[in-house]
């Protein structure tokens, strides 16, 4: 049974539940409550034990929390969940080439090329008939030329034609077959011929070699009669090395088919099997057979066994005939007239117009063919009868198939030079590049793909290389959530999802359980980078903000956009959004850039797509920021607090739109003193944080703000508004609170600061009665990112916490730090697991950074008068340790203060009388080192900045004239 609901709805289905709806819908306004939309889907599905499922379908569905649904809801959700999905799964194939394709400056070869091969570094070789060999970088630059001719060639009135070669890397040889019914080995490194075997029955059309291990090879080709031939060397390298002592023909080592097949540790068979010429032959060792194709209906694709299952008589019967001495000359070959397979040792498959090209996948257990049809067929090797697929597309005859296991596709190209790339599971064509896009000319000679360096090479009148475009993956050894850096991310603890948006206008949807990603919508604001984001009351709408200055209103369990929200003119960059339940009405609260509360009416009842603000408020036109706003919280009932740039924040009334007070902090000598110099203050609030529980609490702090001056600051709203406590997260200068939330019951706060570090403090009865000069306690402190932290989301029902950042990663953390996972990566978690967590790892970006190392106490700087250094960076599980030992005294820093007891124990006892030479100066000068219960002189060697110097200017060039002088800073000097 397949997991989810979506996956077992069909077409049939479809319909069956549309007059299931009909005939449900008793009230006759085409709407469903849950009961009955439960009982429709268990009847129709037979969902009996899956209750949980299909409310939950129902609630996603249900996006406006009306209670009810309609057929056009249920259609349209579905329609939009599998769109979404189907482009998320065209995302992640996603395959392109680099374009136009690379071509070669000269080509070398004058005749057409038979084959190209690939090298282990990545080069590539190529051969044409006139038996010139090219070798080529993966660039296309054409390293070196040689040539396979024979010596006596040139005494010749034409040349030896090449009809194929094949590399014999193991024994560094290559091979030939040529016109003449000859197959010739050469020198891979000198190219000097080596042996040959000729006479053969027919021309070797197409070769394939194999090495089995063991110093046993295959060498087999098939001819311009259909046959395949096959030689077996049990002894490769001392074959050749007796074939390389026969007799010479044309100045190469020449052995006849039978001395060569009449030898102890060789075998050779041939077989009858196609019924034209064979196009193609290549032996797959993990099967032991031979695949070979033609154009011959009949016999388009064969697959065969070497030797085949032979009657133990008629063996030895053709072995005794072709070892008979008396067996005349004239006599024909035992090879001249050659056998067919039995049906048991072969399978045949039919194709119309046969088969120019294939390829072969056992890891995907799948044969590709194509040919003058124009089609692609992927088959199963065992079955016969019928493809399990035909990709069409192609409008010219197929010249080249290969199937790319990494990647799970197969790259085809016809003899129009269009090239296709196609995806095994689905069936489908991923990409098609014509002739005008990778701009290469002529007529396709050969065709290669390289594994190793992900290019295709084609031959025609130039050899081109199209290269693959590999998607550019920052950091690609670390997971990723984004591309782009997260600017926000919120939780739904009612589907238990996590919601992340990016700069680059994507918004996702996580499974908070197992990690797992579940849907992903582009474009969300075009090509706008999102802010910001909030929830509905219900959790089932989230609004995002945008730098376009634009509010919209999603279903984000399949991608639909149910509202727009925006001014007519002048929209400037949102930087928060909030949404506000008023007198049973909803309002989205949008801020940002143009320094304005603006408030939406968000309402079932506006039919209107585009949603224009309600009035702006009097009190914002009159008193409100004067900079931009960054952050805006709520509490009910009715206040609303926003904070700006210029650290300045504001306590409205959402009822009237009145400004309750405004609050802004000034800096001590001492704060100043912690954080930073004057030359470089912050004063931006990135975040405003309302503490609920305390909104009664006469003289407690409520409101918590992340700003400025890099310090926390903790406000009490009655009477104006006051400060009542402030502290700073880090000790490191040029720390800015970015991020700040904290849950439910105000126990503990979490901030997260510009150099990645997340902090959680305990402010249970912090600033709850009194004013406090000291900082909460710090229950954990870690790094969790390398850049800047965005974003938090508290999963209270968990303790957890989920932080984004500006490294594209969003991060799951138990609240004690336990690192749980970053969303995106390959291995999926079980938050009721804990075995499943990273822990005790940490993210390995993080671990390597220099800025993550904590220094020691006695390295730590301990002068409050010395400006901290970014990068010195403190270990707050650690205590100050304050060195109460006094300075050595003056002339003794270099040597060792030692006590009176000391001294005559070292004189009475030195420890060297035994020693002479060498040994006895070695041992009067050994330094003693002595326990002085305190530092070592390196370790309190204080650091001091160093201001940058100019560079010092070069020394002039002394000039040498003609008389016996020198001219020096432009003055002459005279020297004998």
């Amino acid at each position: 049974m397949r997991g989810t609901i979506e996956e077992r709805i069909s077409i049939e289905t479809f319909e069956e539940l549309q007059q299931a709806f009909v005939s449900t819908d008793r009230n006759y306004n085409g709407r469903l409550n849950l009961q009955q939309f439960r009982a429709i889907l268990k009847e129709e599905l037979q969902l009996s034990s899956r209750e949980p499922q299909i409310d939950s379908l129902f609630r996603r569905i249900d996006c406006w929390s009306n209670g009810t649904i309609s057929w056009d809801q249920f259609c349209t959700y579905m329609q939009l969940e599998y769109a979404e999905i189907e482009d998320s799964h065209l995302r992640v194939k996603e395959v392109a080439f680099t374009f136009p394709a690379v071509v070669s400056p000269s080509m070398p070869h004058r005749e057409p090329v038979l084959r190209i091969l690939d090298m282990p570094d990545g080069s590539f070789i190529a051969g044409s008939q006139d038996g010139l060999i090219s070798f080529w970088s993966a660039n296309m630059v054409l390293k070196k030329t040689k040539s396979v001719a024979s010596p006596d060639a040139t005494q010749k009135s034409q040349p030896k034609w090449i009809t194929d070669f094949v590399l014999m890397s193991n024994f560094n040889k290559i091979i030939t077959g040529t016109g003449d019914r000859e197959l010739q080995f050469f020198e891979l490194s000198t190219f000097e011929p080596y042996c040959q075997i000729r006479n053969l029955e027919t021309v070797p059309l197409t070769l394939d070699y194999n090495c089995k291990g063991n110093d046993e090879c295959l060498v087999m080709f098939g001819d311009c009669d259909g046959c395949i031939n096959v030689l077996v060397l049990y002894s490769a390298g001392e074959s050749l090395r007796m074939w390389k002592k026969s007799p010479k023909a044309n100045g190469i080592a020449s052995i006849s088919l039978d001395q060569m097949a009449n030898g102890a540790k060789t075998r050779f068979y041939r077989w009858k099997v196609h019924g034209d010429w064979v196009q193609k032959l290549k032996y797959y060792d993990h099967i032991r057979q031979i695949v070979s194709c033609s154009n011959s209906e009949n016999t388009a694709v064969v697959i065969g066994s070497l030797a085949g299952s032979t009657l133990v008589d008629q063996q030895l019967r053709e072995t005794k005939e072709t070892h008979d001495p008396n067996r005349s000359r004239n006599q024909q070959s035992p090879w001249a007239v050659p056998k067919s397979r039995s049906d048991a040792d072969q399978t045949v498959f039919r194709v119309y117009k046969g088969v120019k090209c294939f390829d072969f996948s056992k890891t995907k257990n799948v044969l590709v063919t194509g040919g003058m049809d124009r089609i692609v067929r992927l088959w199963n090797p065992y079955v016969t009868s019928t493809p399990i697929g035909l990709l069409s597309g192609h409008v010219a005859p197929i010249c080249y198939l290969t199937i790319v296991d990494d990647d799970d596709r197969i790259f085809s190209i016809s003899m129009d030079r269009c090239v296709r790339i196609w995806d095994v599971k689905d069936q489908n064509c991923l990409l098609t590049v014509r002739p005008k896009v990778h701009r290469m000319r002529g007529e396709i000679q050969a065709c290669f793909y390289s594994t190793i360096s992900k290019t295709l090479v084609v031959a025609s009148e130039q050899m081109n290389g199209l290269q693959l475009r590999l998607q550019s993956v920052k950091k690609t050894s670390i997971p990723l959530t984004h591309e782009d850096p997260v600017r926000s991310v919120v939780y739904d603890p009612r589907l238990k999802q996590i919601i992340t948006c990016s700069d680059g206008s994507v918004v996702k949807l996580w499974d908070l359980v197992s990690g797992a990603k579940k849907i992903e919508f582009r474009n969300a604001h075009s090509d706008h980078a999102i802010t910001c984001m909030t929830l509905d009351d219900t959790g089932r709408r989230v609004m995002t903000g945008g730098r376009d200055g634009i509010v919209r209103v999603w279903n984000y369990n399949n991608g639909h956009c149910l509202k727009v929200m925006g001014k007519e003119t002048e929209n400037a960059e949102i930087c928060a959004l909030s949404y506000m339940l008023l007198n049973n009405n909803r309002f989205v609260i949008a801020v940002g850039w143009d320094k304005r509360i603006n408030v939406y009416l968000d309402s079932l009842e506006d039919s209107h797509r585009v949603q224009r603000p309600l009035p702006t408020w009097k009190d914002d036109v009159n008193n409100g920021h004067r900079d931009d706003i960054l952050s805006v919280a709520l509490c009910p009932p009715n206040l609303l607090a926003s904070s700006s740039y210029d650290g300045e924040v504001i306590i409205w009334s959402t009822v009237s739109g009145h400004i309750h007070c405004h609050l802004k902090a000034s800096l001590s000598d001492n704060d100043l003193q912690v954080t930073r110099s004057t030359d470089d203050l912050d004063t931006a609030i990135n975040k405003v944080v309302f503490l609920r529980t305390r909104r009664e609490t006469n003289g407690a702090a409520s409101l918590v703000a992340s700003g400025p001056f890099g310090l926390v600051h903790l406000w009490n709203l009655s009477k104006g508004g006051h400060l009542i406590g402030r502290f700073p997260t880090s000790k490191i200068g040029e720390t800015t609170v970015t991020s700040m939330d904290v849950d439910s019951t105000n126990t503990y706060l979490v901030t997260g600061d510009n150099f990645g570090f997340i902090c959680v403090w305990n402010i249970e009865s912090y600033a709850l009665e009194k004013a406090e000069t000291e900082a909460p306690p710090l229950l954990e402190k870690w790094r969790g990112h390398l850049e800047t932290v965005t974003c938090f989301a508290l999963v209270e029902d968990v303790k957890m916490i989920v932080s984004s950042a500006l490294d594209c990663t969003v991060r799951l953390w138990t609240l004690t730090g336990h690192y749980v996972g970053v969303f995106g990566q390959p291995d999926l978690w079980d938050i009721f697991t804990p075995t499943t967590f990273q822990h005790p790892m940490v993210p390995y970006d993080v671990l390597i950074d220099p800025l993550s190392i904590p220094v020691h106490p006695i390295l730590q700087n301990p002068h409050p008068d010395d400006v901290p250094v970014r990068g010195n960076l403190e270990n707050d599980k650690m205590k100050d340790v304050q060195d109460s030992t006094p300075p050595p005294p003056n002339g003794l820093m270099q040597g060792h203060n030692l006590p009176d007891d000391v001294i005559a124990a070292l004189v009475n006892n030195p420890g060297f009388h035994n020693g002479h030479g060498k040994r006895l100066r070695h041992e009067r000068m050994k330094p003693y080192k002595a326990d002085e219960g305190r530092p070592s002189d390196y370790q309190m060697l204080r650091c001091y900045r160093l201001d940058s110097t100019s560079r010092p200017e070069s020394p002039k060039i002394l000039q040498r004239n003609k008389r016996n002088s020198i001219i020096h800073g432009g003055e002459e000097i005279t020297y004998d």
